[in-house]
């Protein structure tokens, strides 16, 4: 090893381009940003979506329809699914929403909603955010309870 077969680790050098370092380098003059405009000049930046002086995308979509900011989310989850956890062991009577984290069927923040999808042949108690009608009486005619958390 000796300073004359030094050179950097692999992967640690990207552009061999040296821009304006002079006429000799074939990058001089322009420095690679071609003849006048805006963005041949420092300190040029647009805006998103800038369209040069056309009327941007996001403005000549039309625009129609509300959105309600207070708007719940629910992650859906079936019966069938609940099902299949007690089928493989993975819970036992109760099920709550700490326990579908932990399986990952939702995350950490989602709110849940157990939908009638399926059958249900064990005895549970679930602990859920909302049921829909038809899963609540699923689980009552199988001598379970239904809690809304």
């Amino acid at each position: 090893m000796s300073l004359s077969n030094l050179k950097p680790a692999k992967g640690s050098v990207k552009n061999t381009k040296r821009i304006a370092r002079g006429e000799g380098s074939g990058h001089g003059g322009t420095a690679t940003r071609g003849h006048k405009g805006a963005k041949s000049r420092s300190g040029y930046s647009s805006k998103i979506g800038f369209e040069g002086g056309q009327m941007p995308l996001q403005r000549r979509v039309p625009k129609f329809g509300f959105t309600n900011p207070n708007r719940v989310e629910y992650n859906g989850i079936n019966l069938d699914t609940l099902q299949g956890l007690v089928e493989s062991g993975k819970i036992s009577e109760t099920i709550t929403v700490a326990a579908l984290i932990e399986n990952g069927l939702i995350a950490k923040k989602d709110r849940v909603k157990i939908l009638g999808r399926g059958e249900l042949t064990a005895k549970l108690s679930v602990e859920a955010h909302a049921f829909s009608a038809s899963a609540k009486a699923a689980i009552e005619a199988q001598g379970g309870e239904a809690k809304t958390v």
